[in-house]
């Protein structure tokens, strides 16, 4: 994989969303083709002999290569929202973020037992949203459950891997 390519497209954003976080903006690999045809291709690599049959992306940049993955894997793409964004009934769980509580879900009849499911997103930081993604997904039972970000962040107070030990991560770049 072309880290250095992916890491010269990554923007940096200071004080955003408030002073002292320096955010890590990924919609700037989305705009490059190079990045999104690098990133596709390690994506595929890393989960095509997995047996994957659902992708689940995070809103809402989880939804951008997590949808591309799902059709490199011939696998169905399954959305997880903020509330009310989702037409049926739906799962919800209830997390922390870095700045306070938030909620995610998902349709309730997304998932099967037989699936074998990957959830994508973007970053992880706390692992609060991939957390309450997986477990919502583990209450539908299915074979097996894969998380994976594109970029993971691994300084000081944030340790998202640590709240992710029963499934198996991957992350495409890491910042220390």
């Amino acid at each position: 994989m072309n880290t250095e390519l992916l890491l010269q497209n990554l923007r940096n954003v200071p004080d955003f969303p408030k002073v002292g976080i320096q955010f890590k903006d990924v919609s700037t690999l989305f705009k490059n083709p190079e990045c999104i045809a690098e990133m596709r291709k390690e994506l595929r690599r890393l989960y095509e002999d997995k047996g994957i049959t659902k992708v689940v992306g995070i809103e809402s940049r989880g939804f951008v290569m997590g949808s591309i993955l799902a059709s490199d894997l011939g696998a169905g793409f399954v959305m997880a929202r903020k509330p009310g964004k989702l037409p049926a009934q739906t799962r919800k769980a209830t997390y922390m973020k870095e700045y306070g509580p938030d909620t995610i879900e998902i349709h309730d009849d997304a998932i099967a037992p037989d699936d074998v499911v990957l959830i994508h997103d973007d970053l992880l930081a706390t692992g609060g949203s991939m957390q309450a993604v997986c477990e919502l997904c583990k209450s539908f039972n299915p074979k097996k459950i894969y998380a994976n970000f594109l970029l993971e962040l691994k300084i000081e107070g944030l340790d998202g891997r640590s709240v992710l030990n029963e499934f198996d991560v991957t992350s495409l770049l890491t910042i220390k």
